[in-house]
């Protein structure tokens, strides 16, 4: 029998594209699998039409949204406000990809770096940020409100991909 989570994979790879406002309820089921304090429809609707900073993506495969990630473009950083997958998706290198597609948007949109903060637990999450060149630069003490864990802060320059660089599935910013 065949895996209905991996059907289409081989076919096919995934589509990257800006978020919008109907992608709300789907990006609240990944937000709640992904998190112990999920980010509420009010939250997303707020960034996704009031904060001119925020630019946020999804991840489609087979017609559905697997993954999303934002940040926050400021002056030439950007910053990773969140990053999931549905869980069914993890393990496969689906982030990694995710990961990828948001540095090589953040770089397109002149960004020179790009940070974020991760649970120090997150073994899993610190190992994918660190193959993509993050590289520590301090903690957040007592970070996250719901059992105080830290943060630790992370960095990466990020490289000039140039728009040719930016896959197939890219996001269009036009």
């Amino acid at each position: 029998m065949t895996d209905p989570t991996r059907a289409g994979e081989q076919e096919s790879g995934p589509v990257f594209r800006l978020m919008k406002l109907e992608d709300i309820p789907e990006i609240l089921v990944i937000e709640r699998e992904a998190f112990t304090m999920p980010w509420t429809e009010e939250a997303f609707r707020n960034e996704l039409t009031h904060n001119h900073f925020a630019k946020y993506m999804v991840m489609e495969l087979a017609g559905h949204i697997i993954g999303y990630a934002g940040m926050w473009a400021i002056v030439d950083e950007a910053h990773v406000t969140n990053i999931a997958l549905l869980e069914a998706y993890r393990g496969r290198k689906w982030g990694d990809r995710l990961l990828e597609e948001l540095m090589k948007t953040a770089s397109f949109l002149g960004m020179k770096s790009i940070t974020l903060e991760v649970r120090v637990s997150n073994e899993v999450a610190q190992n994918l940020y660190r193959k993509k060149g993050f590289r520590p630069a301090g903690t957040r003490k007592g970070y996250y409100s719901d059992n105080r864990e830290d943060a630790l802060i992370m960095w990466a320059d990020l490289p000039e991909y140039g728009e040719q660089g930016l896959t197939e599935g890219s996001v269009d910013l036009k």
